[in-house]
């Protein structure tokens, strides 16, 4: 149980540290590779921006989550 659970943790975490890599930030980061440093002027590059936010919100509570639940089966 413990070992499937930091399996899942190890997966989760990488994907949370891809999609926060895939942020533009004040300098542009590796969104710009995807079209996401284009700026309002595109059509779709806002709409990118909400999902990819989106779903680094999500990744992040999953990741959280899983936190405490291996925390919680590491101390049973």
């Amino acid at each position: 149980m413990v070992l499937a659970l930091g399996i899942v943790y190890a997966i989760i975490g990488i994907a949370t540290i891809a999609l926060v890599l895939l942020h533009s930030g004040k300098g542009g980061g590796l969104s710009d590779m995807f079209g996401g440093g284009l700026g309002a002027a595109a059509a779709g590059s806002t709409q990118m921006e909400r999902n990819l936010d989106r779903l680094t919100i999500l990744f992040s509570l999953i990741f959280a989550i899983m936190t405490l639940a291996l925390a919680f089966a590491i101390n049973s």
